[in-house]
């Protein structure tokens, strides 16, 4: 990490866990560990509790972020929400383009890009993530991949624009399967990644923004991987979940 160049930012993705009482209680538990942390704190919580994790952390330095969001404004789109829904709520952040998106629910690099988009117009801040699967990875095409969804997923996002979006590597193969990249792995593709928007937009940019790693980060490599120059934070599955282990993460980016 370089706090002087940008921000640290360690989010929890939640996924399809939690209802409401147990959000409630998790964010509880997670405020006082909180108060003094040196990064920038989100939790990515289920539609059902955005509006009880608002309210728990109103006056707290946690933000609330959804976990996807549609790119109509509106439409005969059944059970999907729109950003403006979102913003609406007083929801701040946004995932996008997570693997499991992509690999469940037929999520595509340019679907990514409209979702993006419509993020971006309501007013929301996305977490855009790319990353590999590990046919590709074996493949040795990480880097096309990975610059690919970027580019894609950037298409018509300008310099200005670029300030709210946080970009997360995330290594398919190491999602939710104990298995993690090495650090110097993270840093080398999130350095790829940094690589790209000096390509598209300029070094500036490259420079002032934020990417995470994600993939089974926890409290006992977080500090090796936050260690290195391109990892900027972590978006985090399963340790997310218990709040001794999501703050052990936290502390770690000190």
């Amino acid at each position: 990490m370089n706090k002087e160049l940008r921000s640290a930012v360690i989010a929890g993705n939640w996924k399809m866990n939690c209802g409401p009482a147990a959000a409630k209680a998790l964010i509880e538990d997670l405020k006082p560990l909180c108060v003094n942390a040196e990064c920038d704190v989100i939790v990515c919580v289920p539609f059902v509790d955005l509006h009880v994790a608002l309210e728990a952390t109103k006056g707290s330095n946690i933000k609330v972020g959804a976990q996807n969001c549609h790119w109509a404004e509106s439409g005969a789109f059944t059970a999907e929400i729109s950003a403006g829904m979102l913003k609406e709520l007083g929801v701040e952040y946004v995932i996008l383009g997570h693997s499991e998106r992509r690999q469940y629910f037929g999520e595509t690099d340019v679907t990514v890009n409209q979702r993006l988009r419509a993020a971006l117009n309501a007013g929301l801040k996305p977490i855009l993530c790319v990353g590999e699967v590990l046919e590709q990875r074996e493949q040795g095409v990480t880097e096309e991949i990975v610059r690919m969804q970027t580019k894609i997923a950037l298409q018509g996002v300008s310099e200005e624009e670029m300030k709210n979006i946080i970009i997360a590597y995330e290594p398919v193969w190491a999602i939710g399967t104990g298995k993690t990249a090495t650090a110097e792995q993270a840093d080398e593709v999130c350095g790829q990644i940094r690589k790209v928007l000096a390509e598209l937009y300029s070094e500036a940019v490259a420079q002032a923004t934020t990417i995470q790693y994600g993939g089974s980060m926890k409290p006992s490599n977080a500090k090796e991987l936050l260690g290195k120059e391109h990892v900027d934070g972590g978006l985090i599955g399963g340790a997310a979940l218990k709040a001794a282990d999501f703050f052990g993460i936290i502390d770690a980016a000190k």
